[in-house]
């Protein structure tokens, strides 16, 4: 379940009724009033601010915890199982037709009591596998286990796209270089994620972007033919698989080039290993 336009639709008025249950201290209250409406910069004026709180500010995820720990209260009250991240919260039931009547109560508690409306477009009745939670997901075995969602790694593919595109007149380890801040912060944020295969998957797709940019840099089949037997292969498959005629990505996954250039190659060069640092993370946990 996800709320629309959350940190732009909450109520001044219902905040500071929450707020005033359990501040005393009537200076503490403006002050937070006065953050609430302080003015909207838009076009180079300001218009004032009637409802929601300032994105980015310091003040406003603590702000929306407090305004939803009533919606906490209630699912508690009610007995459900459920996860809440700021403005995004999963409820777990047993049946279909419990998640739509749970999901439809929730609705109007959340809409006659904070004023706040659910975004139908992202939210759903549906099994946890099939759904996303801060871009984590689960298998659908009887004792799921985290994995991660589709639309992060699609995310992090764009991105290894544009560094490896604009790489192809580079040095790899230049390339390389600018890569690992990217994976190191993906690994960093799925490192709680327990399927490993998607991190093989796209440790082995990294590398054959890599062998791609190769490949192209070469140009000339007897360049290539040059390369590859400096990496150890005989000459005689070295001119053959030069000469294949087959484009760069096929080429980049050939075993031509997966035994010139092995995953030992990109380790040396400083390519981060997903699979590495998912792994560092687990033992230290």
């Amino acid at each position: 379940m996800d709320l629309e336009k959350f940190f732009d639709r909450v109520n001044h008025d219902i905040m500071m009724s929450r707020l005033a249950r359990k501040i005393e201290d009537k200076r503490v209250l403006r002050l937070i009033r006065r953050y609430l409406q302080a003015g909207l910069m838009e076009g180079g004026l300001i218009s004032p601010r009637i409802e929601g709180t300032p994105q980015g500010g310091p003040l406003s995820p603590l702000l929306s915890n407090i305004l939803l720990d009533e919606l906490d209260k209630e699912l508690e009250r009610r007995g459900h199982a459920f996860c809440r991240y700021a403005d995004d919260c999963n409820i777990y039931v047993m049946t279909q037709r419990s998640g739509e009547r749970v999901f439809a109560s929730v609705e109007q508690f959340l809409k006659e009591r904070l004023r706040l409306t659910v975004n139908r477009a992202k939210s759903a009745v549906d099994r946890p596998w099939n759904r996303v939670f801060l871009s984590y997901s689960m298998t659908n075995h009887w004792k799921p286990r985290l994995k991660v969602g589709r639309t992060p790694v699609q995310r992090l593919m764009k991105k290894v796209r544009k560094i490896t595109k604009k790489g192809r007149g580079r040095n790899i380890k230049k390339v390389i270089e600018e890569l690992t801040p990217k994976l190191r912060g993906w690994v960093v944020y799925f490192r709680d994620a327990e399927v490993k295969e998607t991190f093989k998957e796209l440790d082995g797709w990294i590398r054959r972007k890599l062998r791609c940019i190769m490949w192209r840099q070469w140009k000339r089949p007897s360049t290539r033919a040059k390369k590859l037997m400096g990496r150890g292969l005989t000459e005689e498959r070295a001119y053959k698989s030069a000469y294949n005629g087959r484009g760069p990505w096929w080429n980049s996954g050939a075993s031509h080039m997966n035994q010139a250039f092995q995953t030992a190659y990109f380790t040396e060069l400083g390519l981060l290993s997903l699979v590495d640092g998912l792994r560092r993370f687990q033992r230290t946990t």
